[in-house]
């Protein structure tokens, strides 16, 4: 029986959402995407999803997001990278796409909140057994963002579905968390804040063991130092790194987090790694905003 050793240990660790470069024609920028993974990578980072919401998932077509698994796929072929890939919309689109990350050699699918007005536990749970169970080799992470699943309703998936094995929790709310957790089972799933770096702290001390990042992709340092300190329940240290990156993700979450992957690829576009371009309904960084996120990378000694 599979056990998922290898997909559990590497999302306790920084799991890096890729972000997608568009070209002056509006499309994927392969060799920008290409040279953003291998950044990723080469900066020790060993857990990737491509197609999640710094993506720009909901802004892709069903091709763009295969070109990038594929793309994915291409450059970590021969390392240790694990690739958690995002899924969603529709049951039969999800799973669809599951099986195309399977067959491509992912290890895993991100499936994301599932976009309807109207949500019910046992529906919530219905999508994401049917999603599960069309791809029973490959681990699969429920992504969280509604307050009212609860810890009951994750142990009945999790005990319905051996390869639902870790949760990307992202409602702002630890003590709601720390509940969850409890009532799901605790140690039955690995638990991954969904909030990134701000709100790994509080997460760990209720009982994350990894995180997701953006940021990750402009300075894989600090990241990699915050987990590393987390690690080690040093709290001090992750929050000295936490102080050096909140101005940055208190930019991405300002106005409900309407520039949340746009002060990303500012940051990139200054670095010169990809253009600034994003699709609607999100919006470029407006020219007087674009010296703070600037200033912010030129402080970090990022290069």
């Amino acid at each position: 029986m599979n056990d998922f050793a290898p997909q559990r240990a590497a999302l306790a660790d920084v799991v890096a959402i890729t972000v997608t470069p568009f070209d002056e024609r509006d499309r994927i920028d392969r060799d920008a995407y290409r040279a953003l993974v291998a950044r990723l990578v080469n900066g020790g980072v060993r857990t990737l999803t491509p197609n999640g919401n710094t993506s720009e998932f909901y802004a892709l077509t069903p091709e763009e997001r295969a070109e990038e698994l594929a793309l994915t796929l291409e450059v970590t072929a021969g390392t240790d990278t694990q690739v958690v890939v995002g899924v969603g919309h529709d049951v039969p689109t999800a799973v669809a796409a599951a099986r195309a990350a399977r067959d491509g050699g992912a290890q895993m699918v991100m499936v994301h909140q599932p976009v309807h007005p109207y949500v019910s536990a046992d529906g919530w749970y219905a999508y994401h057994r049917a999603i599960a169970d069309a791809v029973p080799d490959l681990g699969v992470v429920p992504y969280l963002r509604n307050p009212l699943i609860d810890g009951a309703t994750l142990a009945r998936l999790g005990a319905d579905c051996p390869n639902v094995i870790g949760v990307k929790y992202a409602v702002p709310d630890p003590v709601r968390f720390a509940t969850v957790a409890a009532g799901a089972g605790g140690d039955r799933f690995v638990w991954v804040a969904g909030l990134a770096e701000l709100y790994a702290p509080a997460y760990f001390a209720c009982g994350a063991t990894g995180f997701t990042s953006g940021l990750v992709g402009i300075a894989p340092e600090l990241s990699l130092a915050m987990l590393t300190a987390l690690r080690a329940a040093d709290y001090p240290a992750a929050m000295e790194v936490w102080e050096r990156i909140r101005p940055f993700e208190e930019l991405r979450a300002e106005n409900g987090a309407a520039n949340n992957v746009t002060v990303v690829k500012e940051a990139l576009a200054h670095l010169g790694l990809c253009r600034r371009d994003i699709r609607p309904p999100s919006s470029v960084l407006p020219e007087e905003q674009r010296a703070a996120v600037a200033a912010i990378v030129e402080g970090w000694g990022v290069r």
